[in-house]
């Protein structure tokens, strides 16, 4: 286990996951929100926002609260997703990870919100 110790917040909106398919334009609700993600590939568009601008019938995994790794990180910092995965992954907890220039953000379903700080916690990372 790494020794890094990281201080995160919570961000307060929930947040959901959608996948629109490869071709799709990017819908003005997908950028609405204060944070927002989005990815596309050949086989998708795969879009992270505020839940409630996601309309009805769009594919979408809802529930998420996301946590933010106080930043800017060093490019040259290793680690730092293996070590807030790892104690998660032990607890059970589920994750999609984003990474950003600056920092890095967990997604964890709001169920499992209170066991995944209390992972982090007896890691030795901070949340605020």
């Amino acid at each position: 286990m790494t020794s890094l110790q990281l201080a995160l917040s919570l961000l307060p909106d929930t947040f959901a996951v959608c996948r629109l398919p490869a071709g799709a334009a990017l819908p003005a609700w997908a950028t609405a929100g204060d944070f927002y993600a989005i990815t596309r590939t050949a086989h998708e568009l795969s879009i992270v926002c505020a839940q409630e601008q996601v309309p009805s019938g769009v594919t979408c995994q809802p529930g998420w609260r996301c946590l933010q790794v106080a930043g800017p990180l060093d490019f040259a910092l290793t680690g730092v997703l293996a070590s807030l995965a790892q104690p998660l992954a032990i607890a059970g907890v589920s994750i999609f990870a984003i990474s950003t220039f600056d920092t890095d953000y967990l997604l964890i379903q709001d169920d499992a919100l209170d066991v995944a700080r209390a992972a982090l916690r007896s890691a030795g990372h901070a949340l605020a």
